[in-house]
């Protein structure tokens, strides 16, 4: 059985559930077990699961299962259900180096995220089999409190990617540059939310996310109107695999002139996001503010990553990749 000694939620210390901050943002106040009452590998072959699943790319495949909090338990929804949260267990492609880990590695990422660098994330946690396996729970942000769904469209759609047109791969074609645009086409607010966006395509950088791509950034329907929705699934790729600096294969932008440095190492550096920014339609002086803020890494983001669930061997190889990334982000 897995030891906790930091809220599964919000990693504060000294509590061995969700803290009562925790419990409030993740569930709404009630106090919901941290331990799953079923393991996942018996679900591999029970078809009505596989048919629920949604489908995501970390080099291998990852699954997601539809889940609901009953009587303070988290369980699978049903067909007949509206799910409100999502698990993700540790993916079943037994070739994804440290693959268990995945769920601890997206958990520590968002928190970082959200709690050091202000980024609107989904609200999410950790819940454990009864063998002590971490599963990552995310609440939906497109469900709201009276069941119903809101329209939410990834930026695959909204740039017209698909499979039947762009191949297999269609989620990693094209651009940041092309996320901007479709930023600044569908939202009336367009520049708070393109900020929104600079800022987690930078954070993507520094913490070693090489899976961002378009169906990781979305538009959602508040009100009215389409803004940024709340960032999902980051995580230190780099954890895993070896993987791109950058999730798209056009990069930030096909119409960037490229760093001397980004020419002679491979890998862009300050100057690079600075033009990026300025490319996009952001004031210079934001830019700044905003890049300086990834200079180095804050001690409350090392704070997070020593009260993970992290193994300590996992906690300073995360470190390490993004203190390199913050090197090579210094070099201009």
């Amino acid at each position: 059985m897995i030891e906790i000694k930091n809220c599964p939620s919000l990693l504060t210390a000294g509590f061995d559930s969700y803290s009562p901050r925790g419990r409030r943002e993740l569930f709404g106040g009630a106090r919901v077990n941290h331990l799953l009452d079923f393991e996942f590998e018996g679900l591999r072959k029970d078809r009505r699961l596989t048919d629920a699943m949604h489908r995501i790319s970390v080099s291998g495949v990852q699954e997601k299962f539809p889940a609901v909090v009953v009587d303070g338990q988290i369980r699978l929804a049903s067909t007949d259900d509206r799910s409100r949260y999502i698990l993700k267990p540790a993916p079943w492609d037994d070739t994804l180096q440290s693959r268990k880990l995945v769920p601890v590695n997206e958990h520590l990422t968002m928190q970082i995220a959200r709690q050091v660098y202000g980024i609107q994330t989904a609200d999410n946690g950790l819940c454990f089999t009864p063998k002590g396996q971490p599963v990552y729970i995310t609440r939906r942000f497109d469900v709201v409190a009276d069941g119903s769904k809101l329209e939410m469209e990834d930026f695959a759609t909204v740039v017209g990617r698909n499979e039947q047109t762009d191949g297999k791969e269609f989620k990693y074609s094209g651009s940041f540059e092309e996320i901007a645009h479709g930023i600044r086409q569908n939202v009336a607010a367009w520049m708070v939310d393109m900020e929104r966006f600079f800022d987690l395509v930078v954070f993507n950088y520094i913490f070693a996310n090489g899976d961002d791509h378009l169906k990781n950034f979305s538009l959602i329907r508040q009100g009215a109107d389409l803004r940024l929705a709340p960032a999902y699934d980051l995580l230190n790729t780099s954890l895993h695999v070896d993987g791109d600096d950058l999730g798209l294969d056009g990069g930030l932008s096909p119409n960037l002139d490229r760093s001397d440095v980004w020419d002679r190492t491979g890998h862009p550096c300050r100057k690079d996001f600075q033009q990026f920014g300025l490319l996009i339609g952001l004031l210079p002086k934001r830019v700044e503010k905003l890049l300086d803020r990834y200079m180095s890494i804050p001690d409350a983001a090392i704070s997070l990553v020593e009260r993970s669930f992290l193994p300590k061997k996992q906690k300073r190889y995360y470190l390490s990749i993004v203190q390199e990334r913050i090197a090579r982000f210094r070099r201009g």
